[in-house]
């Protein structure tokens, strides 16, 4: 069985919200509604990491800021989110699931509003930042019900669920967003949160009982481990979205940062393993199947928010797409996984887990490397067969990697196992988008330094080239001079645009390779299949 020691009872727990169910027990209706509101407030904290992408020049013309200024308005609610993910565990026992929910849900929105209100860009940096604390914990949220809520036999369901959130919001979320800012303004990507949002809450207000605060747990919590914990995972945030547009190391901005993450994790490991009820429970980390199941979390968000960053971005640059075009492309990352994942649920409990992930990683990783021999013409047609591709394989790893991660943990630590496996997948993430931002910048020079060696005014073709370019400016009724300067831009815009298309190449193969030596870890793992509907499965 893949939760051998989930399923049985751990003395001591005491828990109503964690109390683990036998596997006799149906689900009830109530439940399943509660998974389902749950499922819906992950999916839209993880959209909300990046609607504003796509609506970023409109925001920062409102609110008449800079691209570099804009950039920490999706930083701040990145540096909220991972803060607050690990403190779930703790925020959870202190108010029980159901009041934190429905109260952390309407927080959120009313922050959300805020942000469609701002005036200027330190209120909406403020307000970001405010809606990705109260949203972050939505995202283990959904975890930790479904592996408390639902018996074994149910949990790859519930699983599957959660996987479809993971993996179709950060594809869809500068998509949704270019859409609304199209048609209702940008305040809109904000304000259509109150639709989930208000669903949610009345969802978890149904679906679970209430539960006794206890605040004594507040008091008497590990605030030196949780000092420390938000110093280091917010500076690292900080360190790694902000470092390609300083220079990383050239900037004491970023040496400040990258030294303040080191003494906050570090500061944060000490008391994790000095303190007799830490926090969050790092010692889950000494389990081989959750170390490598973490490990692979984080290098699948690399490839989600990778492929998400670079695809996008390719379209708008060189493609000239528009935000909506862009959304007919990337919509076909998400929409074969909503007839897939209930496929994978059943195949978990038959096959060994680590060979439908292995496939998984396989399909992902071939779906990268086929956008890695992409030209300036590539469009639409020639992306659709990578796109179907990449929605295959994304299934089969992130339901496989829950398994992985939550076999064998007892009902007491699997608030710890959620928020420590949605952290790492979200670092991943940004150390993801940090290395491609990175990988991109020195590529673009170094492909236009090797193509500048070829096209120089000494070649014929280069001569020829600007030869007819000149003709034809001159043809528009330009004087020779200008027609020679427009020429000369003209050539230079292709040898960039050229430059660039390889470096988008260079970044796919990148997020291929990682993706593929994934699948040496994957073996480091048990075997593991989920429960099967009597509750029976191997290891």
């Amino acid at each position: 069985m893949a939760s051998t020691t989930i399923d049985t009872p751990a003395g001591g727990v005491g828990k109503p919200a964690l109390a683990p169910i036998m596997p006799s027990e149906k689900v009830s209706g109530r439940t399943w509604m509660a998974v389902a509101a749950g499922m819906l407030g992950a999916f839209m904290a993880v959209l909300d990491i990046q609607i504003t992408n796509s609506s970023l020049k409109d925001i920062l013309g409102t609110l008449s800021a800079t691209q570099e200024e804009g950039s920490w308005i999706a930083t701040a609610y990145l540096v909220a989110e991972i803060i607050v993910i690990p403190m779930t565990a703790l925020l959870t026992r202190v108010f029980g699931m159901r009041a934190y929910m429905m109260g952390t849900t309407a927080l959120f929105l009313g922050f959300s509003t805020l942000c469609g209100f701002a005036w200027n860009l330190p209120s909406m940096i403020v307000f970001r930042m405010l809606q990705g604390f109260t949203g972050g914990a939505l995202i283990p949220m959904a975890m930790t019900l479904v592996m408390s809520k639902l018996p074994p036999s149910k949990r790859a369901t519930g699983m599957a669920i959660f996987g479809l959130t993971a993996t179709l919001a950060p594809a869809m979320g500068p998509t949704f967003g270019g859409y609304l800012s199209e048609l209702y303004g940008w305040p809109s990507i904000f304000y259509i949160n109150w639709v989930p949002g208000v669903l949610l809450i009345g969802g978890i207000a149904i679906g679970l009982d209430k539960e006794k605060v206890q605040l004594n747990q507040l008091f008497n919590a590990d605030w030196l481990g949780i000092a420390f914990m938000a110093l280091g995972l917010g500076s690292l945030t900080i360190f790694l979205e902000e470092g390609n547009s300083k220079d990383w190391f050239d900037s004491s901005f970023i040496i400040t940062f990258a030294a303040m993450a080191i003494i906050g994790l570090l500061g944060w490991m000490v008391t994790g393993a000095t303190r007799k009820q830490p926090f969050v429970n790092l010692g889950l980390y000494g389990q081989r199947n959750f170390f490598a199941a973490t490990a692979l979390s984080m290098a699948m968000g690399m490839g989600l928010y990778g492929s998400s960053f670079l695809l996008p971005l390719y379209l708008g640059q060189i493609a000239g797409y528009s935000p909506m075009q862009i959304g007919e492309v990337i919509m076909w990352v998400g929409l074969p996984q909503l007839f897939i994942m209930p496929f994978v649920a059943k195949l978990s409990s038959k096959i060994d887990n680590r060979i439908l992930c292995s496939f998984g990683l396989l399909l992902f990783g071939g779906s990268c490397l086929m956008n890695a021999y992409m030209d300036a013409t590539t469009g639409y047609d020639q992306l659709l067969l990578s796109q179907v591709v990449r929605a295959l394989g994304q299934p089969f790893v992130m339901l496989t990697l829950s398994n992985f991660a939550m076999n064998g943990i007892s009902p007491k630590d699997m608030p710890s196992a959620s928020s420590l496996i949605n952290m790492t997948r979200n670092l991943g993430g940004s150390i993801g988008i940090a290395l491609l931002a990175t990988a991109l910048t020195s590529r673009e020079h170094f492909h236009s330094q090797r193509i500048g060696e070829s096209v120089t005014g000494f070649a014929a073709a280069t001569q020829d080239r600007l030869a007819a370019l000149t003709q034809s400016f001159m043809s528009k009724g330009f004087d020779a001079t200008s027609a020679g300067d427009m020429a000369l831009k003209a050539v230079d815009g292709i040898v960039r645009r050229e430059a660039y298309v390889m470096a988008y190449n260079d970044g796919f193969f990148l997020v291929a390779m990682v993706l593929f030596g994934c699948i040496g870890v994957l073996w480091f793992s048990d075997k593991v299949k989920a429960p099967s509907g009597g509750g029976g499965g191997a290891h």
